[in-house]
């Protein structure tokens, strides 16, 4: 029992084909591809909103096509 405890198994023990690498590589692709998206996609929303907003629609803090909530006093 106390040999099989003091065995050294830090060597090359793999026994796979070595796919850490290749999944960390498509792992890697598919966070960038989706960033880009993501950034197209801000890009694209921060494009249709307007250079000013209406300081009289702004003034009660409260946008004017949405139902205002009422008071739950």
């Amino acid at each position: 029992m106390l040999e099989f405890l003091a065995d050294n198994n830090f060597g090359d023990t793999r026994s796979g084909d070595g796919l850490a690498g290749p999944m960390a590589l498509l792992l890697i692709l598919l966070l960038a591809a989706a960033t880009v998206f993501l950034i197209r996609n801000m890009n694209q929303r921060l494009k249709r909103l307007p250079e000013t907003f209406d300081s009289a629609s702004m003034s009660d803090g409260a946008p004017t096509d949405l139902p205002a909530v009422p008071d739950p006093r």
